[in-house]
């Protein structure tokens, strides 16, 4: 069993996009969201390989998550009987000794930019990154499911505003 542990900022500007040695198209759809059990993922990466990922909460920042490869057609067709679905570029960093990645959000999370650095514990502390703004890390409406069932088209205004999002 893997445990997930990473602290999760909005990203302000286009600097860090200097700094991605690697990018990659991803689709995915949730076929449960459930925060207080279990949400479950099917991915598919630059349109050639799936995956499909089971996820429980472990603490703020911290999920269980098990990961496990599926074949293409079968995530295909799973995606196309799912209704909470996102689209987004995910672009991959290094940073002193940390690995990043920025999630740009694409369609209905538009113009939604999210960076992500994993860590070896909770406690670790994080070299913020002066492109990195508000931390949403453990807000769940910034969580890929909740941003699939109710992307940032949908939100108020003034709850854009308050994010800096409009």
């Amino acid at each position: 069993m893997k445990l997930e542990i990473e602290r999760r900022f909005l990203v302000k500007g286009e600097e860090w996009q200097k700094l991605y040695t690697e990018a990659h198209e991803l689709q995915q759809g949730y076929l449960s969201t459930n925060f207080e059990e279990w949400i479950v993922r099917v991915r598919i990466i630059d349109k050639n390989k799936s995956k499909i990922t089971l996820k429980a909460l472990a603490g703020i920042m911290s999920n269980y998550e098990f990961e496990y490869s599926i074949p293409l057609k079968d995530a295909e067709s799973m995606l196309s009987l799912i209704s909470k679905k996102l689209h987004k570029k995910r672009y991959f960093l290094t940073l002193g000794s940390k690995e990043w990645v920025i999630d740009s959000f694409l369609g209905s999370n538009y113009p939604l930019v999210i960076a992500e650095v994993e860590l070896d514990s909770e406690k670790e502390l994080v070299q913020k990154p002066n492109w990195c703004g508000n931390e949403v890390t453990g807000v769940k409406k910034f969580s890929n499911a909740a941003l699939a069932q109710c992307p940032i088209c949908d939100w108020p205004e003034e709850e854009l505003q308050s994010f800096n999002l409009s």
